[in-house]
């Protein structure tokens, strides 16, 4: 692909948006009633009305949840070093979160599951805060193995311990369902667990969803038709609208190879945003984003459930897609937030996106944060405008502009120089910022610094040979500041260096829990 190409994926565009009715952010006037029957899946239950949830506080609402107790304990998606991939597994770690214990900041425990080729990456609970059935606890966790396709159920009954319950052979899934590549996790209201897939059996693009017992966990079928001609990735849904949308990474056999920029213009890459009728389980329309609007990965709606916003973060055009629903009752996205290329010397390309990858809603709703994976800063946006992101704080935690690097900036049009590569406890950060999970106080933004093994390998083989870490920023109205205390040093582990990936809390957090 040329240049010009490549800069017209990361360029502003100028063209004026339309403008969002105010009523479609949080309107309960125009909130749609979920039927206490699911009319097209009888024999399956309610999609509204069952239950898998706590109770508790948190049940009540977003802002009851960020009163609840602080984290003590982070589990963590471990991936191991190119060295140790084919002969060790990865695992599931426990991290120490209290400030009070002597082990802050330490691994204590590794559950390892059973495949070397696993590859590790999202993860969720069999449990989602809303639900008030007591006989379902939020208390496993549900661990889909990307390269495998083996499904992990954690029993973590013991938190600081947790067990494997038990496995689900990717082959048995792949044969029965012809799909592959599991990704997203979210329970849903009917004590179901539903799983995103992103490709076929041969690794074509193919998005599809899993849905598993709530209770044996077994897979039941399909959620969606499972003809649908679409790519897969993350998705979110608000029953109060009667929605689900679904995002796009591209084909798992352009992508698991590595980034190759040609692959954009044989269309191996999503470009498009995907709306669900929820009750339903049918496909309403897909909406073709811009050229900056390539790539479209998580996909975050607001946590009030009457609110008809969301945000999508678009990790090759550089930019966040404000997704609302419009006149006519009709799903639209618009571009709210660019963040600009820079000029550098001595990389791939003359022009260098920021690559945005995860993004992530506080409780209240008040601020947007994402990790740019290739510039290497994490941001903070105050959202309560949701229209008009205004930048609260930028911190850099690696990436491949800092100084002392093989690249060379030489137009910026937002730094004045290169940031120095951030160092915690005598150990220099490698890679750069991935994957965050947000405290539900909103106060502590934690950071892993892993995508996925080709990709890691592309942009920063050191970091795979090394290992990397997790540190945590300190998050206000303010802004964000790196925590000098805590620094999980994965580079240092028993058995080799390791690289985390997603990371969960026992009580849940900002990306599991769904409102209804």
């Amino acid at each position: 692909m040329s240049q010009s190409v490549i800069r017209s994926i990361v360029q502003t565009f100028a063209c004026r948006p339309k403008r969002i009715r105010p009523d479609s952010r949080i309107s309960s006037s125009q909130a749609t009633t979920v039927p206490a029957t699911d009319s097209t899946r009888g024999d399956e239950g309610s999609m509204a009305s069952g239950c898998c949830g706590n109770g508790g506080s948190e049940s009540l609402g977003p802002l009851h949840a960020m009163d609840a107790p602080k984290e003590k304990i982070l589990y963590v998606l471990c991936l191991q070093s190119p060295e140790n991939e084919n002969t060790k597994s990865g695992y599931i770690a426990t991290v120490d979160a209290d400030p009070e214990s002597n082990k802050y900041g330490q691994v204590i425990h590794r559950l390892h599951t059973d495949d070397p080729q696993d590859e590790l990456h999202h993860f969720g609970w069999n449990s989602c805060v809303s639900c008030k059935n007591p006989a379902i606890k939020r208390r496993y966790l549900i661990v889909p193995a990307l390269r495998t396709g083996n499904i992990y159920i954690v029993d973590t009954i013991k938190p600081s311990e947790p067990s494997l319950h038990k496995t689900i052979s990717g082959s048995s899934v792949q044969s029965r369902f012809k799909i592959t590549y599991p990704h997203t996790v979210h329970c849903i209201p009917s004590g179901e667990v539903m799983i995103s897939y992103m490709g076929d059996y041969r690794g074509n693009a193919k998005g599809s969803f899993l849905l598993l017992d709530g209770e044996t966990f077994e897979p039941k079928g399909l959620w969606n038709q499972g003809n649908e001609q679409l790519m897969g990735y993350d998705f979110w849904y608000q029953p109060r609208h009667n929605v689900m949308v679904s995002s796009e990474f591209g084909a798992p056999k352009s992508f698991m190879k590595g980034f190759h920029v040609g692959d954009v213009a044989k269309g191996l890459y999503g470009t498009k945003l995907h709306f669900w009728n929820w009750e339903q389980r049918t496909l309403i329309n897909s909406l073709q984003l811009p050229a900056d609007g390539a790539i479209p990965l998580e996909i975050r709606f607001l946590h009030n459930p009457e609110s008809a916003v969301g945000f999508v973060g678009c990790a090759l055009g550089s930019t966040v897609y404000l997704v609302y629903k419009g006149e006519g009752e009709t799903w639209e996205a618009k571009k709210v937030i660019t963040v600009p290329p820079k000029t550098v010397e001595n990389w791939v390309f003359p022009s260098m996106p920021s690559l945005i990858t995860d993004i992530l809603v506080s409780l209240d709703d008040k601020f947007l944060y994402f990790a740019n994976f290739v510039h290497g800063d994490v941001r903070q946006y105050n959202i309560t405008d949701p229209e008009n992101p205004v930048l609260v704080s930028s911190v850099f935690l690696g990436g491949s502009i800092c100084k002392g690097g093989s690249v060379n900036v030489t137009e910026d049009a937002e730094l004045t120089e290169q940031p120095d590569r951030p160092s915690l406890k005598g150990v220099s950060l490698q890679g750069a910022p991935n994957m965050l999970q947000l405290s539900r106080d909103g106060k502590r933004l934690y950071v892993t610094f892993s995508l996925v093994t080709p990709w890691d390998l592309q942009f920063y083989p050191e970091a795979c040979k090394q290992g990397s870490g997790m540190v945590v920023l300190d998050c206000s109205d303010a802004g964000m500041k790196l925590n000098e205390d805590f620094f999980v040093n994965l580079g240092g582990e028993p058995d080799g260096p390791v690289r985390g990936h997603e990371v969960r809390y026992p009580g849940g957090d900002c990306s599991s829990d769904i409102w209804l």
